[in-house]
């Protein structure tokens, strides 16, 4: 797998402590603990990234930033694409570059993410708004094996992101929310 390649499954997951004891029994070791962590994604006016597929986002967890552009990818029984991320050492200066160079903040999710690892690849566990889902990231044959070691069948596999979860969210729920933040 290519260093700028993000190949990964979501699942829906029903119980946060029993699959952190899985993945414990696994061998999967605690890299970091339930940490929030907020993402928001830009475009130009006329929504040209978004019309391609691609995002532009910033992320803060934990109180470090990053910015992330992706591409559209492909998507089989995994989701598979070309991902160039930085860290920033000033994450509200590059919000203001954004603005500057008209850039828009358009939609907005977060959630507490737990992550883990065993030297291949990583399961994150995300506490959203919507749900409770896992990511299994790392090589496709990997993903698959990792997956049937957590019981998760290749039925329920997600290849959605984080937006079109949502939407599918508020089309089930009649939500009118256009974000997808916790109540405060």
């Amino acid at each position: 797998m290519a260093s700028n390649r993000e190949v990964e499954i979501k699942f829906k997951i029903e119980n946060i402590k029993i699959l952190s004891a899985r993945l414990k029994a696994e061998g999967f070791r605690l890299v970091t603990r339930r940490t929030h962590e907020m993402n928001m994604l830009y475009d130009q006016p006329g929504q040209a990234l978004r019309q391609r597929g691609a995002l532009l986002r910033v992320r803060k967890y934990g109180q470090k930033w990053t910015l992330t552009y992706k591409d559209k990818g492909k998507q089989g029984r995994h989701k598979s694409r070309r991902e160039i991320e930085t860290p920033v050492e000033r994450g509200q200066a590059l919000v203001e570059i954004l603005h500057e160079l008209g850039f828009r903040p358009g939609f907005s999710y977060e959630k507490y993410r737990t992550e883990w690892a065993d030297g291949r690849g990583h399961v994150v566990l995300d506490e959203t708004p919507i749900g409770n889902f896992g990511e299994i990231e790392g090589p496709p044959r990997w993903i698959d094996a990792i997956a049937r070691r957590l019981k998760i069948s290749r039925e329920q596999y997600i290849t959605a992101s984080y937006g079109e979860l949502f939407l599918q969210w508020k089309r089930a729920t009649k939500s009118k929310t256009t974000q997808m933040l916790f109540p405060r």
